[in-house]
């Protein structure tokens, strides 16, 4: 307890000391601080005093630096001005020389001065905008003159007529007429019997109607043009050179304008000829071309008509290069399209139209046929050639021709149905060819429309009939059987040729074949019979003995053989020599058929009794003919030829 006691008072002293040494730094510390505040206070006051000293050079800087900034803006504007005087002057020069030497450098000057007129519409606040506006707007007011003309004579210079002879390079070489011979027949296609299908896949060529380097100088002329307000005078020119051209380029091919009165008038092989033609120039001017020159007339033609392909050719090039030059320009291109084609489209057509009104006859049945497939072919081509609004007017004219062919075929078609079953003419041809009836019937064959297979059956019954009915008017039964061989072969042939073999079957020309082949045997065994008999050698000796007591014949009845022979066969020599098989291989078969019989039996009459009559008196007097010139003069059977040819 005494030690505890002792020991607070130190205890006590100790608490007072260290309260005491906290006091004195509290003191101290407060000290420090109250001296840092009033360091902090007179720096303040320093700054304060600084930043006024130094606002008046801050704002002097400030205004240094935005006039270096004002400084080089109106530097660069400076060079921007300058730079557009320069571009005007440059341009200046080149629109000042025209367009003619170099076209595109020309463009491009035009181009930089409208780039001037939009720098300096968007600069008005310039002093010399104005003044360089006027300037400018007056050189390109004179640049499009200038444009303009040069529009014109490119125009002028590129839209001559395409002569016929580059058409025939768009054929393929199969198809080209030759050189020398423009008439022959090119390549093989002639001998096929379905030309128009073995070239269906044949590559035909568009005619070059300007040349494609100068179709984007024509578009920017275009543009420029349009740009300029010239729309008008754009479109006049564009219409005029190219219609023209046109029309020049038909000319070339021999189309020409005819009215109902002038193909009325017409003999019926011109006409003909005037219609294959119309045909081949409507292919040529659509898109598709045949394989004839344009101004070569055949006979056949068939030849104008199956050859056939799609292909663009003068109104389809017109289409496309007049789509090339307005190419993204504000213009009314259909609106010019049709225009500049209008004559020559109402030129094609008309003589259409003048032939769909002409008085029906039967030998126009089938060209008529012939100009409304080709129309029917060439529709899909013209719908898309003349498309568009301002082009109506040439696709119900193109659709009302072939409507107005296809009346009239069917009124003709209904006309030689009824003529063909009437025609009760007593007129035979007196050397048994071909009846004019039957040539009617197959002109040309080229048919192919489903809807007249039942009607060409009624029809070839028909002809059938009456071809019989006028048989049974010859006095002659052999020359009754040739007139049908000649027409029934002419059928065949004509139908085998044509489309018509698709209407009528191989059925019906394997029995037509049969019936040609069955009046051929008949003309053979009525014509030859009795001087077969003649040479037939019962009656004239049973044994091969020459000896003439073995073989009891008599001279006289060999003679009296010999001098029949002569006579039977110079006239039937006389006769048929004037008859006609106008095809060259049935004639030719049927000459051989009429050899094989008579030469035999000729050479071994002969050769077994001519030695009775050789040695007697004149034996040329019955041995008349040899062998050899017995098949001579067969050769002139069946040749058309007159008396005096025989002679000769």
């Amino acid at each position: 307890m005494v030690v505890a006691a002792a020991a607070r008072p130190q205890t006590a002293e100790a608490l007072s000391k260290r309260a005491s040494m906290l006091r004195d730094s509290l003191q101290r510390s407060q000290g420090n601080t109250d001296g840092m505040v009033t360091i902090l206070g007179s720096f303040d006051h320093r700054l304060s005093a600084l930043e006024a000293a130094m606002r008046p050079t801050q704002v002097r800087t400030h205004a240094i630096r935005m006039a270096h900034e004002n400084i080089d803006k109106t530097i660069k504007a400076a060079d921007g001005i300058l730079s557009q005087f320069d571009l005007a002057r440059r341009a200046e020069a080149a629109v000042l020389k025209g367009p003619h030497e170099d076209l595109e450098s020309y463009l491009e000057a035009v181009d930089l001065l409208k780039g001037i007129v939009r720098f300096f519409s968007t600069n008005k606040n310039f002093k010399s905008s104005e003044g360089v506006l006027n300037h400018v707007n007056n050189l390109l007011a004179k640049s499009a003159l200038k444009i303009e003309e040069e529009f014109r004579q490119l125009m002028t210079t590129y839209s001559k007529p395409i002569e016929p002879d580059r058409l025939f390079d768009c054929l393929p070489k199969s198809l080209r007429p030759t050189k020398d011979d423009p008439d022959a027949e090119p390549g093989n296609a002639g001998h096929s019997e379905h030309p128009s299908k073995s070239l269906e896949t044949a590559v035909y060529r568009t005619p070059t109607l300007i040349p494609p380097r100068i179709l984007p100088l024509m578009n920017d002329i275009a543009q420029q043009l349009i740009q300029a307000g010239n729309q008008q005078s754009c479109y006049k020119i564009y219409r005029d050179t190219r219609g023209s051209a046109l029309e020049s380029s038909l000319r070339k091919l021999g189309v020409e304008k005819l009215s109902k009165e002038d193909v009325q008038k017409m003999q019926w092989e011109a006409l003909e000829a005037k219609i294959g033609n119309w045909i081949h120039f409507m292919r040529i001017a659509v898109g598709i071309l045949l394989r004839i020159g344009p101004y070569c007339v055949y006979s056949d033609l068939k030849t104008h008509i199956l050859l056939t392909t799609q292909v663009k050719l003068l109104l389809a090039g017109e289409r496309k290069i007049c789509d090339q030059i307005f190419d993204g320009v504000n213009f009314n291109k259909d609106q010019c399209f049709a225009e500049l084609t209008a004559n020559s489209v109402v030129t094609l057509l008309s003589f259409g139209d003048a032939v769909a009104k002409s008085k029906r006859s039967p030998e126009k049945l089938f060209v008529l046929l012939d100009m409304y497939e080709v129309m029917h072919e060439l529709q899909p081509e013209i719908e898309v050639i003349f498309e568009g609004k301002s082009c109506s007017e040439m696709r119900e004219a193109s659709l009302g021709l072939a409507k107005r062919l296809a009346q009239t075929a069917q009124e003709t078609f209904a006309d030689f149905e009824e003529a063909v079953e009437k025609d009760a003419s007593k007129t035979i041809v007196n050397d048994g060819t071909v009846h004019p009836l039957t040539s009617y019937e197959f002109e040309t064959g080229s048919e192919t429309e489903s809807q007249l297979a039942v009607v060409t059956m009624r029809i070839m019954q028909a002809l059938q009939n009456n071809l019989d009915g006028k048989s049974k008017q010859y006095r002659d039964p052999a020359l009754t059987y040739l007139f049908l061989m000649n027409n029934i072969h002419y059928m065949v042939r004509s139908v085998r040729r044509s489309e018509a073999k698709d209407i009528l079957g191989d059925d019906w020309i394997q029995r037509h074949r049969r019936i040609v082949q069955q009046n051929a045997n008949q003309y053979k065994r009525v014509a030859w019979a009795k001087i077969l008999q003649t040479l037939s050698i019962q009656g004239a000796g049973s044994t091969g003995s020459s000896d003439l007591s073995s073989s009891g014949v008599s001279r006289a009845m060999i003679k009296e053989r010999f001098k029949s022979f002569n006579m039977q066969f110079e006239e039937l020599h006389a006769k048929q020599s004037q008859w006609i098989v106008p095809d060259q291989e049935l004639r030719e078969s049927l000459r051989l058929a009429v050899a094989e019989v008579l030469l035999p039996a000729y050479r071994s009459f002969v050769k077994r009794f001519g030695n009775l009559v050789e040695n007697g008196k004149n034996p040329h007097k019955y041995v008349r003919y040899s062998p050899e010139m017995v098949e001579q003069l067969l050769g002139e059977f069946f040749e058309g030829q007159q008396w005096g040819e025989q002679k000769r």
